[in-house]
């Protein structure tokens, strides 16, 4: 049986790719207004407008979650022809409270909330439809908006595919400690004892929440290194940016496990129980076959629910974004763009 035929999704052939040092994303510029939206429940919702004021509306969904919408997200989008919406989720960059201060920004912080921030943020910018671009944690988020508020969708592009549920959850802490047996005992050190339901996220969280900052940071570290070693395919750990930042890697570690711990705040079949609601949307999908922080079936199964859909597998890169991930998400952009 044919991939195209068992999976009912049209498998693109790869494109060409920037040869000899030709450029593979779009200069990163500045935003042209920025602002930002109380939600009325404690938040404070940062947002930037990126690109031309006439273009084609469209909104990133950073990952983490936690991370934040830094400039890096702009890079994909061709500034003259695209308006982008870009925001910082509850708790993480510039909104506020932030989950590196204070641990009430976990507070009114679920799947359902940042659902509706989003459609708070479209009508804010009086957009009737948008595209959604979404990677790792942003991906969960873009499927459970879409199946939940599909007709504010234009496209979806989603890279990094994960769904976040408890299987998921398990995969990514559990079954990559057999993968990393040496840096999991490592993370469980951290444990007073190891959790009765193998909830780890959800124990982390526990000690992320202590009004010790010892305890708090010591968690931090332990998580944070953790999730360095699963982006870091083979050789030393490449520590990122927040781990060596203790505001930052405490927000992120808390927010992570704020919701791997809760299974993103819904049921496991949330999103694939529901994706004859978005069948209709057209959607592409991009995995790297290394990519070992969720298992690729998620975004297969995912793939087998639609109709309109494009699943690529990028079959040399991992979680990141790297040259051919980049390429082929700028080309996807550029052609949507056009239509």
């Amino acid at each position: 049986m044919s991939l195209l035929h068992s999976c009912r999704c049209k498998v693109a052939r790869r494109p060409r790719l920037p040869q000899g040092g030709e450029k593979v994303a779009y200069e990163i510029g500045h935003p042209y207004d920025t602002g930002v939206m109380p939600t009325g429940d404690g938040h404070h919702i940062y947002w930037e407008l990126y690109g031309h004021p006439q273009g084609k509306p469209a909104v990133v969904l950073h990952g983490g979650p936690g991370s934040g919408a830094t400039p890096y997200w702009r890079q994909f989008f061709d500034p003259g022809r695209y308006r982008v919406v870009l925001f910082d989720q509850r708790g993480c960059g510039r909104s506020l409270p932030n989950a590196g201060d204070d641990v009430s920004a976990l507070e009114n912080n679920t799947t359902a909330d940042l659902i509706r921030d989003l459609e708070a943020l479209r009508r804010l910018h009086s957009i009737k439809q948008w595209l959604v671009f979404g990677a790792s944690w942003g991906s969960t988020l873009g499927l459970s908006y879409a199946v939940r508020q599909p007709h504010s969708i234009s496209e979806l592009v989603l890279w990094a595919v994960v769904l976040t549920r408890s299987s998921d959850v398990h995969w990514i802490t559990n079954v990559m400690g057999d993968v990393y047996p040496h840096e999991f005992d490592h993370l469980l050190l951290q444990l007073p004892a190891y959790p009765k339901d193998g909830n780890i996220p959800l124990a982390f969280n526990q000690l992320l929440r202590s009004p010790d900052p010892i305890v708090a940071d010591a968690a931090a570290r332990a998580w944070c290194g953790w999730e360095d070693r699963i982006a870091t395919l083979n050789g030393p750990v490449v520590p990122s940016r927040r781990s060596e930042d203790p505001r930052l890697r405490l927000g992120f570690a808390r927010l992570v496990t704020h919701y791997f711990g809760n299974f993103a705040f819904q049921r496991d079949d949330a999103i694939t129980g529901s994706l004859d609601r978005i069948a209709h949307i057209p959607t592409f999908l991009l995995r790297g076959r290394l990519d070992v922080a969720n298992p690729l079936r998620a975004a297969y199964e995912v793939a087998q629910g639609l109709s309109d859909v494009t699943l690529e597998i990028v079959e040399n890169e991992g979680h990141g974004a790297g040259e051919e991930t980049t390429a082929r998400l700028v080309a996807v952009l550029d052609k949507l763009a056009s239509e």
